[in-house]
């Protein structure tokens, strides 16, 4: 039987190729996205299973997480994909803690509340990951000023993955961050580096040998400074 991935917004830009990525690896993929259609026609698309899930909506993250046991009885690889709100207009002695609020909703209580509720899947799979995507502009070493609402919740989202990667270590889950660097996405803009070669760091992740790091930071297979 293939491993079982499920890719959070995944109905574009870097999820869309992670999803397509991996299937031509070999394995089931579940493309998930806020609408139903959506995710239908991407996952059309790539190859790929479609699996409606808002990661802001507990509810819809609960009935996904019974979808994927119903169908597939466990899960392999879950990628924390969705992100928002690439705030580059604000600072931060400035900023709208509205937009921060909200910000956090997807970028950091996403991932966590989809941890939270994947976890007995993942347990029950013979080599679990987790990937996080996060991105070097959360890296506290070179980190200045701007996009309060984006940096600093993937800063706490690279702690969760700290804190995720100790604590289930005894369960052989290896946790990772990775920054896929500057993409050519809708969010990214014009002028980053092809979707395809963000997209190879987060499948490089969600791929790992069992002996593989966990808990680490990482661009393109190379660590980067937390």
């Amino acid at each position: 039987m293939s491993d079982i991935a499920l890719v959070t917004g995944g109905n574009r830009g870097l999820g869309r190729e992670v999803c397509r990525q991996l299937t031509q690896r070999g394995l089931t993929v579940l493309l998930t996205a806020r609408s139903e259609e959506a995710a239908e026609a991407a996952a059309e698309e790539v190859g790929a299973l479609p699996l409606r899930l808002d990661v802001t909506n507990p509810a819809s993250i609960e009935a996904a997480a019974r979808e994927v046991e119903r169908r597939h009885g466990r899960l392999d690889v879950l990628i924390n994909n969705a992100a928002i709100t690439y705030d580059t207009w604000q600072r931060a002695a400035t900023a709208d803690l509205a937009v921060v609020r909200e910000a956090a909703e997807t970028n950091l209580y996403g991932p966590w509340r989809m941890v939270q509720a994947f976890l007995p899947l993942l347990r029950k799979s013979a080599h679990p990951r987790i990937v996080n995507v996060s991105s070097e502009a959360a890296s506290l070493t070179g980190m200045g000023g701007g996009t309060p609402a984006y940096n600093t919740t993937k800063v706490a989202l690279n702690a969760l993955t700290r804190m995720l990667a100790a604590e289930l270590r005894p369960d052989r889950i290896l946790v990772n961050s990775i920054c896929p660097g500057w993409v050519a996405t809708d969010m990214g803009g014009p002028g980053g580096r092809p979707v395809a070669e963000g997209a190879a760091g987060i499948v490089w992740a969600a791929t790992l040998p069992d002996n593989g790091p966990t808990g680490g930071f990482f661009r393109d297979g190379h660590p980067l400074p937390w």
